[in-house]
């Protein structure tokens, strides 16, 4: 029965999901449970392609994402894959309608990190719109169910949270993308001259879009917005822990919040919540 099948690569997508990432697991069990599994699909596809650019290493890794650009397109045509990932993600493309332009952008930011790029003003901001914002606005287009009117009320907020998102783990980061990876984000960054002045520059951007972000938290359908507020105050609090390092200290060893946090940040955030106060 096909309907195993599907059911397996649902399994796989939420499997990915939690063994990478802690604070999106537990942000997605927040949400409405008809939904939930979308959402795996999506995190579980831009986690597999993140994988390939960040850590196949000794293998072709422009060979496997073009290999992965192609048959994602094939599952998108054919309404089906081999690829328990793909098959899921595939499924949620077409039951949602996500617009295929964002998957191409996606995969775009993705290609961009296999090559050396001096990242100005403009060359920054396609990478984040390309590896951020985009998903931001696939789940979003799950969270509004078809609303097209809603859809497009929320999009700016959903893809100043998948920014903010995006900068801080850029600066979560910044160690091993430049010692291990040759890599800089940030627009005409010199690391060599990289100080508090600077982060602190790059703080107060993604601070200003966190406020601008979490206004639309607040508009979000009642299905998703506990969800993606806990999503959103997981970063915050990694955020809060970052702006207290040094420029030193971020560039000497990655910022990391302990599961007992985590926890601590769920049960305040969900009594905040239950007050009425989002």
């Amino acid at each position: 029965m096909k309907k195993l099948f599907d059911e397996l690569a649902y399994e796989v997508s939420k499997k990915t999901t939690e063994k990478y990432s802690t604070s999106f697991s537990l942000g997605i069990l927040a949400l409405k449970p008809s939904i939930r599994a979308s959402i795996y699909a999506i995190y579980g596809y831009v986690r597999l392609a993140d994988e390939i650019v960040d850590s196949f290493h000794g293998y072709d890794k422009k060979r496997l994402l073009a290999r992965l650009y192609l048959e994602t397109n094939c599952a998108l045509e054919e309404g089906i894959s081999l690829n328990p990932i793909l098959q899921s993600f595939q499924e949620t493309v077409h039951k949602y309608a996500i617009d295929v332009e964002l998957i191409r952008q996606f995969l775009h930011s993705m290609e961009m990190d296999l090559n050396k790029v001096d990242y100005n003003s403009e060359r920054y901001k396609e990478y984040i719109y390309g590896s951020a914002e985009v998903v931001g606005l696939m789940c979003l287009q799950v969270f509004t169910e078809g609303n097209r009117q809603r859809y497009e009320e929320l999009k700016p907020y959903a893809m100043k949270l998948g920014s903010a998102f995006q900068k801080i783990n850029f600066l979560r980061d910044l160690k091993d993308d430049y010692h291990v990876l040759g890599r800089t984000y940030f627009p005409n960054l010199d690391m060599a001259v990289f100080d508090n002045a600077l982060k602190s520059q790059i703080e107060d951007e993604i601070h200003s879009e966190f406020k601008e972000a979490l206004l639309g938290i607040k508009k979000l359908p009642a299905s998703a917005k506990f969800g993606v507020y806990l999503a959103y105050k997981y970063y915050l609090s990694l955020f809060s822990k970052i702006r207290k390092k040094s420029s030193k200290e971020i560039l000497e060893s990655r910022v990391r919040i302990p599961n007992a946090q985590k926890a601590y940040v769920a049960l305040k955030s969900y009594l905040r919540y239950k007050a009425a106060y989002l």
